[in-house]
């Protein structure tokens, strides 16, 4: 699933793309994607383009008259900047958006399609997407743990989970995990106070990381290669690759569809947690599916 790094890669392709311009055509290839009737998707056209916004893991595209486009692109589904008109084939393509200098297409990988799309209108529509969670840019380290410990969780479900942390999934928490050096299972009530610094500066310091790095990708050719898997990255998508930091082989804790890899050196003193009791302890720390995971609000 793209997550902040990315869904700011793609937000900075677009703005100069389409802010400004005048959306002239939306086309929808599967009506399962929209999820909302009122306003009618057809008022969002002709009219221009006049903000992108992040909320949460979601792109919202502002235009004149406080309408509100909103894509969430979920595990599959990407976007891509075609030729004006660009034609939709294939069960892959569910959406395309019409400017006057290409095309913007969605697309969904896969038999599921979990991406949805929403016309909402003004701030107050707009709001009812966010999840609550805080935007570690713009907090400071006091506020990062008291939200992180409202309630007792693994740190690998409380940087992930979407009332606490803004942005941020599987791929991303593992590489913050290995750069702050901390377990994934450790309880956040377990964390000691210079434990806490190195979890909040690791979280700013591998999302600004990722988001320096995709933006000047994005600023050379729209972001098309979208995936949590990325050569660079320390542990994620690595198991049984060389840690960068010691040498040692990333392990992995694997439970239901999710997989979690951690440099047992770096991370746990040692201690190799896949095994089937720790699985389960994590797998009971984390939502049964992504729909459920996405719907969490703050209570």
């Amino acid at each position: 699933m793209p997550e902040l790094p990315d869904v700011a890669a793609y937000i900075s392709a677009l703005e100069s793309r389409i802010i400004g311009q005048p959306l002239q055509r939306i086309r929808l290839a599967s009506p399962f994607l929209l999820r909302t009737v009122q306003p009618p998707l057809a008022t969002a056209e002709g009219r221009t383009v006049e903000e992108l916004r992040r909320i949460g893991k979601r792109i919202a595209i502002g235009f004149e008259s406080h309408l509100w486009l909103v894509l969430h692109l979920m595990i599959a589904g990407r976007l891509h900047w075609r030729a004006r008109d660009a034609k939709l084939a294939g069960r892959q393509s569910l959406a395309a958006f019409d400017f006057p200098h290409g095309s913007l297409v969605l697309t969904e990988a896969g038999t599921k399609h979990r991406a949805s799309l929403h016309l909402v209108s003004g701030e107050e529509g707009l709001h009812s997407f966010d999840a609550g969670g805080i935007d570690v840019f713009a907090t400071d380290l006091d506020s990062f743990r008291a939200v992180l410990t409202a309630e007792n969780h693994t740190l690998k479900r409380a940087l992930t989970d979407p009332r606490l942390l803004s942005g941020v999934g599987n791929a991303y928490s593992d590489e913050i995990l290995h750069a702050a050096q901390l377990s994934p299972i450790t309880l956040t009530n377990k964390l000691a106070p210079d434990e806490w610094q190195r979890l909040f500066a690791a979280t700013r310091q591998t999302l600004q990381l990722w988001i320096n790095r995709l933006r000047v990708e994005a600023e050379a050719a729209f972001p098309e290669k979208v995936t949590a898997f990325r050569k660079e990255m320390a542990v994620h998508g690595r198991y049984g690759q060389p840690c960068p930091r010691c040498g040692d082989k990333v392990l992995r804790i694997r439970y239901a569809d999710k997989e979690t890899n951690y440099c047992a050196r770096c991370q746990t003193g040692g201690k190799v947690l896949a095994d089937r009791s720790l699985s389960r302890l994590l797998g009971s720390d984390w939502p049964r599916t992504l729909e459920e995971l996405e719907a969490l609000k703050r209570r």
